[in-house]
């Protein structure tokens, strides 16, 4: 008999591993995500990249406000009788009651090498962090965070130049590919499950906006590191002149100045431990991203000026 397979996920993360399970021919039965949300302006509904895929290739979503107090979906998962279910960056907790819908549990996708970094953030939170490696780990879920034992880590470098889009797209489509290693060994229970050392747990909590603000006293490396690591949401920004600017793209200095003068006609900025940063790419307010000979044609901020953390 064919095993039956329950897919969650909702961003861009998530779609090639979804892709590569229905391309290798595993079942997937439903997939459930985040229902579509309205833009700021409430003009347009954006479906989720899941949602987008799943009516592409034709397969079965359901897309609930909550899992929680959700009887009718309770049922539906009770009554589907599935094998496996397979959570990749969902954006619900999996309420406790669920987990044991499905034959062999819910098995959990992570962007980091738990213990390391449960929650939200992870990508970001490592890359912000100056680490030099991150991974995937494929666990099963319990009724707590990103504690449930783990079956299999895969490790991936981290350049320094690295954004969090870059990393994403690198883990993205290792899961994927590694996936297709687990999936059988799970169902067959060939996958040995080894409980976390929660004494050494760190916690990606979700990234608030207001962190994108770069303190130019902070050490350079961690301003590349906030730089890359909000990169390409919700990015990181200073003020001048009463406007915003997002610095999208830098890379470390070696000039010295007061903390947030320009001491350069290509917008390098001092920072606060004698050591400086280029900005290459960068974007004002309300306009298009420019690389930084383009923007520096017309721009207020001159060498000399002072960039406040206002």
């Amino acid at each position: 008999m064919a095993k039956k397979i329950i897919f969650m996920g909702t961003p861009l993360f998530a779609v090639p591993i979804l892709k590569s399970l229905y391309q290798n021919g595993y079942p997937i039965s439903v997939v459930y995500t985040q229902p579509p949300q309205k833009s700021h302006r409430g003009q347009k509904i954006n479906k989720s990249p899941i949602q987008g895929i799943s009516e592409t290739l034709n397969m079965n979503f359901r897309c609930p406000e909550t899992l929680k107090n959700n009887n009718e979906e309770f049922e539906f998962i009770r009554d589907l009788d599935a094998d496996l279910a397979i959570v990749v960056a969902y954006g619900q907790i999996i309420p406790k009651k669920f987990l044991g819908l499905t034959k062999k549990g819910f098995i959990n996708i992570h962007g980091s090498l738990l213990p390391k970094w449960r929650g939200a953030a992870p990508i970001q939170r490592s890359i912000m962090n100056l680490e030099d490696e991150t991974g995937i780990s494929i666990m099963k879920i319990n009724e707590k965070l990103d504690s449930g034992p783990v079956g299999n880590l895969y490790k991936i470098k981290i350049s320094p130049n690295n954004n969090t889009q870059e990393v994403s797209e690198k883990l993205s489509l290792l899961a994927a590919e590694k996936i297709l290693d687990n999936v059988d060994d799970i169902l067959e229970d060939k996958v040995k499950f080894f409980e976390q050392d929660h004494s050494k747990a760190t916690y990606a909590e979700k990234i608030n906006k207001t962190e994108g603000q770069i303190i130019w006293s902070k050490e350079a490396s961690n301003i590349i590191g906030k730089i890359n690591g909000l990169f390409p949401i919700p990015g990181a920004f200073f003020n001048f002149g009463g406007e915003r600017y997002k610095v999208l793209k830098a890379e470390l200095g070696n000039n010295i100045g007061k903390a947030g003068e320009v001491l350069s006609d290509q917008l390098e900025v001092a920072c606060g431990d004698n050591k400086s940063i280029k900005i290459l790419e960068i974007q004002r307010e309300g306009k298009r991203p420019q690389k930084i000979n383009e923007f520096m044609l017309g721009s207020r901020i001159k060498k000399g000026s002072l960039i406040s953390n206002v």
